[in-house]
């Protein structure tokens, strides 16, 4: 879908407000980053006010009125309602998650949308409770494979101030770009999908960045490229 009345097209961000903020991070300053990385891109960015009410527009709207491309910045409610928090909403996230629409995900998204089985899948992995954890904030050197594609080619290993997300679990389906090393083992930070169709329709490309905690992390160069590139592939530009 384009804007009204110009011939961007769309981004729709869901941003952790509401039920799907927390304490812990500055989604207000981290999705405005995400923003100006999506409109560099070209697309037109709509930030909507309630996570669960933008998603189940998704479910009823006429394939014409989708956006083009679903961002998602989300945290994990805390109120032990469930997650996606309605039907609808559930079923708007579904469709998308089987449609050939590019999804882009952020740092905390892998915790929320607990409910949904499709959401791991959709992703490509998730947070585990009780499993996964992240060393202390602070200086992180992340480790880039090269060779992984289009994605991370030429781009080297890079140092930010983020959280280092690990023991996620993980599809064997997910191609992985970067990585990071604690306890002795290389854990997966950002990694792209292709999601699987239904029937005999093509499914569409997901890209998990699994840093992003704040906007410190965004100022990193390498971090900017990799997404930049990474909202064109999914995109299929």
């Amino acid at each position: 879908m384009t804007a009204p009345g110009c011939n961007r097209p769309t981004a729709l961000l869901l941003s952790g407000t509401g039920r799907y903020a927390d304490p812990w991070h500055p989604f207000t300053d981290t999705s405005a980053a995400l923003a100006d990385l999506l409109g560099a891109a070209g697309f037109e960015v709509s930030i909507p006010d309630e996570v669960d009410a933008a998603l189940a527009d998704l479910a009823e709207a006429q394939d014409a009125a989708l956006p083009s491309l679903l961002a998602i910045n989300v945290g994990l409610p805390r109120d032990g309602a469930p997650s996606p928090g309605t039907p609808a909403a559930a079923a708007g996230l579904t469709r998308w998650l089987h449609s050939e629409r590019p999804l882009l995900v952020s740092h905390s998204s892998s915790t929320s949308f607990k409910d949904l089985p499709a959401w791991e899948e959709g992703l490509g992995g998730r947070w585990i409770r009780g499993t996964s954890m992240h060393p202390k904030y602070g200086p992180a050197t992340i480790d880039v494979l090269p060779h992984s594609g289009a994605v991370t080619a030429g781009i080297p290993d890079f140092e930010l101030l983020d959280e280092r997300y690990s023991y996620l679990r993980t599809s064997p389906d997910i191609t992985v770009h970067a990585t990071h090393s604690h306890d002795g083992a290389d854990h997966p930070l950002l990694w792209s999908l292709e999601r699987r169709g239904t029937g005999t329709g093509r499914g569409g490309r997901t890209f998990y960045d699994a840093l992003g905690h704040d906007a410190a992390s965004y100022q990193s160069p390498e971090h900017r490229e990799i997404l930049r590139r990474a909202i064109a592939w999914i995109s299929r530009d």
